[in-house]
């Protein structure tokens, strides 16, 4: 299905997300030497773009869920899945992840996003009529506008490599 207008800025996050997910996976394992270099930049791309993000999943998407009856246990996996996230992030802020850490990290990342895309997004998209969702994209826009725009540019330590 195609995605709505309405959640396709939250899609747009996802995509840089994932591509961050697939340049851990490519560089597994990280060698010992980088992985300073990736908490970094997970730490930027956490404080620019996805602690907005998840802001806006928790106050406005996640709600509005959760209306549905038969959403609402997809949506409290979800929110486990931010805390546990939020736990990553903030080992990352301190140094504490492992090179093995951050590949768990980007697995974990990578589950839960496709867990919105492919199941949490396509049932609303379902159950909601246009107009829900007009308002909803309009919700998810004031709180996503806080968002940096700027892109976080891969160092050389944490650029994508060729499939192994």
């Amino acid at each position: 299905m195609l995605r709505d207008k309405s959640l396709i800025p939250l899609s747009h996050q996802h995509q840089h997300a994932l591509a961050l997910c697939v340049r851990i996976a490519r560089a597994s394992p990280v060698p010992n030497a980088d992985v300073e270099a990736w908490q970094e930049e997970i730490v930027q791309i956490f404080q620019g773009e996805i602690r907005i993000h998840f802001a806006a999943e928790e106050q406005v998407l996640f709600p509005a869920a959760q209306t549905f009856q038969e959403l609402a246990p997809l949506v409290e996996e979800l929110l486990a899945d931010h805390v546990a996230l939020r736990e990553h992030f903030g080992r990352a802020e301190k140094r504490g992840l492992s090179a093995p850490e951050l590949s768990v990290f980007g697995e974990k990342l990578s589950a839960h996003i496709r867990k919105e895309e492919r199941w949490l997004f396509e049932r609303m998209q379902q159950l909601m009529n246009q107009e829900e969702l007009s308002r909803l994209g309009q919700q998810l826009d004031d709180v996503l506008k806080q968002a940096a725009q700027a892109c976080v540019l891969p160092t050389d330590a944490t650029k994508l490599r060729p499939a192994k």
